[in-house]
């Protein structure tokens, strides 16, 4: 979405800046003449000129004004950014040259004579100069951007998180959702930066179509692997709802990212052409003609003998292996079932033990459905260098999400678009997520939602008396974006505050994008609208998302919005408001790694600990 700029007016005609040499001479003269015997007639001289100046800022509507004022007046200089009033009185060596964005933003009611300006030249300016500092005077305090209503210019990079090797064309989501999103309070460290950075310079070498990758597919031809290569990979499968999708996929890279692996996505045809590129000059789609060719039915790999769990279980892997004097020949691939049924052999996975082991292997096809990054955390092999690329455990998902997920140019065209027709112009935004899991009786599950907008001043309350303020003519409606598969939810509170009007006299805009009633993730249409829905709610002021809901966890997560959560806490307390942001993982391993014994992992370290909605699971804290 474009933002609409106003055009700066041209600078003033100041006076050309002398030369080094001419300079210098001025200077000589200027010295000189003070010191003769004309200080009085200069003195006067001067007097005139401050009085004549105040005059015609106390009177700038009088003709005078207008007869004498300078032929161009500027708010901002051309290429210059926004503007700071210098209240406190500056000494002259702090001031600029006269022909620099500093001096071109003049408040029009100190406006110097333009006949006066050019007949006295340099004691002109200097008068000008002393005057405008002592009165609170616009000066311009950058020279990098445009900007009339005086807000900083916003951040496309994300505090240098995204590459600067794209162009605009391309992808709009990428240098556009900068400026919809909430400003961001979470940095990415130096670290991760650079190991960003890193990371894409990898992905070019490594990535499909290269040498390196196809000398790497040889070893799946050959069925056999004789260990890592210079190029190792890691293959990401999908499972379940884009929300499920979107989790494991920044899960997938912070793994490959941690042990210098190569991220591959298999792209059905149920996301193809959902999100850009995040990686420039390469892509991270698996191409279609990856040897592995059963990888098109997933479903298959619960059963495949490279099971990383299965081979654990009858004890075909060790991390005693001798590779090198080749007494032991790997399998071609290891499949990792990182899926929430899988059990206590899989979850090994977890373990530093078997990390050790995975670096072996050059390929590694995983298939996820859950958030798994807080258990990376477990992991001493990991401790360290997690530590240096977050400066806050609990904006993990929030950076890598914003650097990973950029929706295609015809998801963001829905994206605009509906922003544009109903969200733009609102005051407030608030974003409801609504996922219901089983059946639920609907008028007292509504109910309940209501009661906690209501509780949480998140809406306002009702006028069932007619006695309520009237609505302001003009003022900006508050928008309540509702995502859902059915559309009883927006249809109720819709006709709430059409019906009625609100205590505080404010204007309430109800919306619901789409109601697809069923989930229907097979289909591209389906999930390039719940991609959409997902960027919409993230675009929100506040947020109430429903417990388990990985759909709301990506909305949160990309917002940077801690949500109010559909849990209730006590009979009086009908939602609370979420720690962090961050996801919960869902099903995390139950038990210690080396004595194998059943533990707590939610009270191992300070910084892990249950989530609000779903005890069971453990997220990230600070």
């Amino acid at each position: 979405m474009e933002m609409t700029k106003q055009k700066g007016m041209p600078p003033p005609a100041l006076a050309e800046p002398p030369g080094p040499k001419e300079q210098g001479n001025n200077g000589a003269k200027v010295h000189a003449w003070f010191g003769e015997t004309k200080t009085l007639a200069v003195l006067a001289l001067f007097t005139f000129l401050l009085l004549l100046t105040v005059l015609s800022g106390a009177h700038r509507r009088l003709s005078l004004d207008q007869v004498f004022s300078r032929p161009a007046e500027v708010s901002q200089g051309a290429g210059c950014g926004r503007v700071d009033i210098l209240r406190k009185p500056t000494v002259l060596a702090d001031l600029v040259d006269p022909v620099s964005c500093e001096t071109r933003a003049i408040k029009r009611h100190h406006r110097m004579p333009s006949i006066l300006w050019a007949r006295l030249g340099f004691l002109a300016v200097i008068a000008d100069r002393l005057f405008r500092v002592g009165h609170g005077v616009v000066f311009n305090t950058s020279c990098t951007a445009n900007s009339s209503s005086g807000e900083p210019p916003v951040d496309k990079s994300l505090g240098g998180l995204l590459s600067s090797a794209f162009d605009e064309a391309s992808c709009r989501s990428r240098f556009e959702a900068a400026r919809l999103w909430k400003p961001s309070n979470h940095t990415p460290s130096p670290y991760l930066l650079q190991k960003l950075r890193s990371y894409e310079a990898l992905h070019k070498k490594c990535g499909p179509n290269t040498e390196l990758y196809n000398k790497s597919t040889e070893q799946l031809l050959s069925n056999r692997s004789m260990g890592p290569m210079e190029c190792n990979y890691v293959v990401w499968m999908p499972s379940d709802g884009l929300g499920n999708r979107m989790i494991s996929i920044a899960s997938a890279f912070l793994y490959a990212l941690l042990n210098d692996k190569v991220l591959l996505l298999f792209l059905s045809e149920d996301m193809n052409g959902l999100f850009c590129e995040p990686f420039p000059d390469t892509t991270w789609a698996l191409p279609s003609d990856f040897p592995i060719k059963n990888i098109r039915w997933i479903w298959s790999f619960d059963k495949d003998p490279n099971r990383f769990g299965s081979m654990m279980k009858k004890k075909l892997l060790s991390n005693r292996m001798s590779i090198a004097n080749g007494s032991f020949s790997l399998p071609p691939y290891l499949y990792l079932h990182l899926i929430h049924d899988n059990d206590d052999y899989d979850k090994m996975f977890y373990c530093e033990e078997a990390q050790l082991l995975l670096q072996h292997f050059p390929w590694i096809l995983l298939r996820s459905n859950q958030y798994f990054v807080p258990s990376l955390f477990l992991v001493p092999k990991f401790e360290e260098e997690l530590r240096l690329l977050f400066n806050e455990r609990t904006a993990v998902f929030h950076l890598l999400g914003r650097y990973l997920f950029h929706p295609s140019n015809s998801v963001w065209g829905y994206i605009t678009r509906y922003y544009q027709a109903y969200l733009a112009n609102a005051k407030e935004r608030l974003g409801m997520q609504i996922r219901i899991f089983g059946d639920v009786d609907f008028n007292s599950h509504s109910g309940y939602i209501i009661g906690c907008a209501l509780t949480r001043k998140l809406l306002p309350g009702l006028d069932t008396k007619g006695s309520a303020l009237p609505n302001i003519t003009g003022a900006k409606p508050k928008a309540v974006l509702v995502t859902s598969l059915s559309n009883g939810y927006f249809e109720r509170l819709r006709d709430m505050y059409y019906e009625h009007a609100t205590v505080t006299g404010e204007v309430i805009g109800v919306y619901q994008p789409s109601h697809e009633e069923r989930q229907h993730t097979e289909k591209l249409n389906h999930n390039m609208k719940a991609l959409a829905e997902i960027y919409l709610l993230s675009f929100s002021d506040s947020l109430v998302t429903s417990p388990f809901s990985t759909f709301g966890y990506v909305a949160q997560g990309l917002g940077g919005t801690r949500p109010w959560m559909l849990v209730r806490h006590d009979k009086d307390n009908l939602c609370l408001q979420s720690s962090t942001m961050e996801p919960c993982f869902h099903f995390p391993p139950s038990f210690e790694c080396k004595s194998r014994r059943k533990m707590n992992l939610g009270s191992v370290v300070p910084y892990l600990r249950h989530c609000e909605d779903f005890p069971r699971g453990i997220k990230l804290f600070n």
